[in-house]
């Protein structure tokens, strides 16, 4: 079934939670989010094989090389976030985005509007927080 949105559409808490529209306007904002990060990172690509560091002061090429890392370590939190959309628009076909993994609740707009690809609700995550701060502490 094709649903078209209208350009000004944003999902509202007056609405039925996961109804086809909003389904169908958070499958858009992941799949241009990752299309975003895919641009950015096939930029970065190219930027990266222009050819090696040809600074000839020493400390010139020490910052293009911190540059470089940094573009890097940006671009591999970039890949993992494009895994974490891939998994949130595999929930959208199954049918469980939207719905925290843990109990089965809804997450909640305000959440999903703010992190789209949150796989448990605000109370879940705060219980996970936690157990992780006692299992560090320990």
């Amino acid at each position: 079934m094709l649903i078209t949105l209208a350009p000004d559409y944003l999902p509202s808490e007056d609405e039925e939670f996961m109804n086809p529209m909003q389904v169908e306007y958070f499958r858009q904002r992941l799949q241009r989010w990752r299309h975003d990060l895919l641009m950015e990172a096939n930029g970065t690509l190219a930027s990266l094989s222009e050819g090696g560091i040809l600074e000839p002061d020493i400390t010139d090429r020490a910052s293009v090389e911190t540059d470089r890392a940094l573009e890097l370590r940006t671009r591999d939190r970039a890949r993992k976030l494009i895994g974490k959309i891939d998994q949130a628009l595999a929930r959208i076909e199954t049918g469980t985005y939207g719905f925290c993994e843990e109990t089965g609740e809804p997450i909640g707009l305000k959440r999903l509007m703010a992190r789209p690809i949150a796989t448990l609700s605000i109370e879940a995550q705060e219980r996970h927080e936690r157990q992780e701060r006692i299992q560090r502490d320990d």
